[in-house]
């Protein structure tokens, strides 16, 4: 009974863990040009007092603070900061406020004094590394990966600005959609918009929305990045493409909160959180002047690493056989998945993903030994045409192989769909919806 007893404690102790909302990330207070006591002040949870009175948790001495002056609370978008009907105000961005919230990376003035907040980023450090290899829909066994998924997993009690940066084909925009499904937004928009696509002169029409009318080719209204993400996430990739003559204008949206379409004269309040990703490196680009710093301090509240899988060989695995199964193959041949994990990837996951889909469709990995006769050769040779796309014709002979390996397969166990999926491979559901999908019926 004693150890039932514990068991059914223990039960309801993890019950209550899993049900305590994650905190937001810290911030840390520092009043700049002033000598206060302390000079900065670490705040992970509840408030703080910035003022000239003895009871303040940050003592200004300085004539234009009040004793009691302003207080800042941590929430989930950063810091609530709220005048404590001081005689001399509060200020953000010049204007007086009573009440708002800012997000790490602001700063606010108290009087004449300035008062920064920034995120506190040593607390992502402070657990270790969880132990499974996943974080919503992420796999990654490698301790890399492991501790980013641990920061991932701190994060979710914020709603902070982040920049990932990594190679092309780490899988940045998957780790921004786990970063937005962890967050109390899960349920809100989530919009991506890569800025390394758009035509120099729709920049500003794709990021704030235009009139219509507004240039040549507005034949009608739309709306931009940031409304359509209106209450959830915008997450703008390759962020070191944008161009400088709409650098600014992008930081005042995100100091301010408030965007204006092209052709258009009034402003519009949208609450977004804005997650930003690069192949480049952001802070060599700012030193070269091809980046604002101003905005890259911004986005870069929290930064995140994705490392390129040549540094993590152990994940290979792992994310073949996931891609694999997700393909409809229920286990990769020893064989296939060695060859896999001795190749430097170079184009990272996006590459081994696409190998591996090649391998399911085809039966051979780009690059390997081919496993066809030089008459199949030869019949392959006469149907390729090189003048049309390389995908449509892929996907058209993948499917034709498809439907004659089925069909051949299906004469073969008479109809029998699961001894069918034992000999293919597949699994069986999966096999039943190829039958359906291409109307192969019993003989």
């Amino acid at each position: 009974m004693a150890k039932a007893g514990a068991r059914q404690a223990s039960d309801e102790t993890a019950t209550l863990q899993r049900d305590v909302a994650p905190l937001p990330l810290g911030a840390l207070v520092r009043v700049l040009g002033v000598k206060a006591q302390p000079q900065s002040f670490r705040l992970a949870a509840g408030s703080c007092v910035v003022g000239a009175g003895a009871g303040a948790n940050l003592l200004v001495p300085d004539s234009s603070v009040s004793r009691r002056h302003v207080e800042l609370t941590l929430v989930p978008e950063g810091v609530l900061v709220s005048d404590l009907g001081s005689r001399n105000g509060t200020f953000y961005l010049g204007q007086r406020v009573e009440k708002i919230v800012l997000g790490l990376g602001s700063r606010v003035r108290a009087g004449t004094v300035e008062i920064e907040i920034q995120a506190d980023t040593e607390s992502l450090i402070e657990r270790l590394p969880d132990a499974d290899p996943r974080y919503r829909g992420l796999l990654g066994g490698s301790s890399a990966m492991r501790r980013l998924f641990a920061v991932l997993k701190r994060l979710e009690g914020s709603l902070v600005n982040v920049l990932i940066e990594g190679e092309s084909g780490v899988g940045k925009e998957l780790v921004a959609r786990a970063i937005h499904e962890g967050s109390v937004r899960a349920n809100k928009p989530f919009y991506a918009l890569n800025c390394g696509a758009l035509a120099r002169d729709l920049v500003s029409s794709e990021l704030f929305g235009h009139r219509r009318g507004a240039f040549t080719g507005a034949v009608e209204q739309r709306l931009g990045a940031f409304e359509a993400a209106n209450g959830g996430t915008l997450f703008l990739d390759e962020i070191g493409e944008l161009p400088l003559d709409v650098q600014p204008v992008l930081l005042r949206a995100l100091e301010s909160g408030e965007v204006r379409a092209v052709g258009d004269t009034e402003t519009r309040r949208v609450d977004v959180r804005v997650l930003a990703a690069t192949n480049k490196g952001l802070e060599d680009e700012v030193k070269a002047g091809r980046f604002r710093g101003d905005l890259f301090y911004r986005f870069a509240v929290v930064k995140l690493v994705v490392p390129p899988l040549r540094e993590r060989p152990e994940d290979i695995d792992i994310l073949g056989r996931s891609f694999a199964r997700n393909a409809g193959l229920a286990e990769l041949p020893p064989d296939v998945a060695q060859q896999l994990t001795g190749q430097p990837w170079p184009g990272n996951v996006r590459e081994l993903r696409n190998a591996v889909e090649a391998y399911v469709a085809l039966g051979v990995l780009p690059g390997g030994a081919a496993r066809e006769t030089p008459a199949l050769d030869q019949l392959m040779q006469k149907v390729i045409d090189v003048a049309k796309p390389y995908a449509e014709q892929k996907e058209q002979l993948a499917d034709l192989f498809t439907k004659n390996y089925l069909e051949l397969l299906i004469a073969k166990t008479g109809g029998n769909q699961s001894e069918a999926a034992r000999i293919s491979g597949l699994e069986r559901s999966y096999l039943g919806k190829l039958l359906t999908k291409l109307g192969i019926a019993k003989p």
